[in-house]
């Protein structure tokens, strides 16, 4: 999949958690902190208990791998709950989605996206000189949707839907010392949704990374969990961009930072939910 194009140059509640009924390996989350072990071997030759300390592990013989971080070794499990396997090919769908402006529910959504921004004014077209203000490049919002697809889209009409104040107030810059040349509110949306779906690297097939694994936790507890980090990224890199006195040419450097930030609140002892990440605090 391409990058989306970023400007040039530069919820449910959460379902509780039942471990008689999951048939895999709860990710890397327990009521204590990540099993760290202290050699490779150690692996080898010890119970479930005894290499991961204290957290009950779901299940014997799992497929794990471990990966070293900070000098130590850490279990990521490959095995899926039922729950978990679902709910990630789902979401793996919705990636796979391109936007198509021939297709009659492609365009009602992108109608509802307006509604939901500008609920006082009625749109010309699905082509108009009206998307601009909304932060399109162009005239034509769906050729902004290559890089992420369809996906893009349903993220920002579920931030306009649930979190309606701070939609806004990102959109019309309301907060802070602004800069004069300020970045595009939806093309930033799609680069965000581009970036999270690189971020959590949902399409290998093995889980390479402890964030990717803390999502799919996460998202078996809530199939909203893709879009909610969404809307808290989106305010996150808002916030970065403030804190920087940044302007258009800094976006992809502020896109960064905000990336990097996501990726140490999910690694968290405490955070178990989207809700519980810092950040979560900054939507209303």
């Amino acid at each position: 999949m391409e990058a989306a194009a970023a400007p040039p140059p530069a919820p449910a509640p959460a379902a509780e958690r039942d471990p008689e009924h999951h048939h895999g390996c709860l990710a890397v989350r327990t009521s204590l902190p990540r099993c760290a072990l202290g050699s490779a071997s150690s692996l080898a030759g010890s119970s479930d208990e005894a290499s991961c300390g204290s957290p009950r592990w779901i299940g014997r013989g799992l497929s794990c791998v471990c990966i070293k971080r900070k000098g130590a070794y850490e279990r990521i499990c490959m095995n899926l709950t039922p729950v978990q396997e679902e709910r990630l090919q789902r979401l793996k769908h919705r990636m796979k989605v391109y936007f198509d402006p021939s297709r009659r529910d492609h365009q009602e959504a992108l109608k509802a996206l307006w509604r939901a921004t500008y609920p006082d004014q009625e749109l010309q077209g699905l082509i108009s000189e009206q998307w601009k203000d909304m932060g399109w490049q162009g005239r034509d919002p769906s050729t902004d949707f290559r890089g992420a697809g369809f996906i893009s889209l349903e993220n920002l009409l579920f931030f306009a839907k649930t979190f309606s104040a701070s939609f806004q107030r990102l959109l019309k810059k309301q907060c802070g010392n602004r800069a004069t040349w300020e970045y595009p509110f939806a093309v930033a949306g799609v680069n965000i949704t581009f970036m999270i779906m690189q971020m959590l690297d949902l399409q290998s097939t093995k889980p390479r990374t402890f964030v990717r694994a803390i999502f799919i936790q996460m998202l078996s507890e809530d199939e909203w969990a893709f879009d909610l980090l969404y809307c808290v990224a989106f305010v996150v890199m808002d916030k970065q961009w403030l804190d920087k006195n940044a302007s258009y040419m800094d976006f992809n450097e502020v896109l960064k930072s905000t990336r990097t930030q996501l990726e140490r609140e999910l690694m968290l002892d405490d955070v178990m939910r989207i809700e519980d990440m810092p950040s979560y605090s900054l939507l209303c």
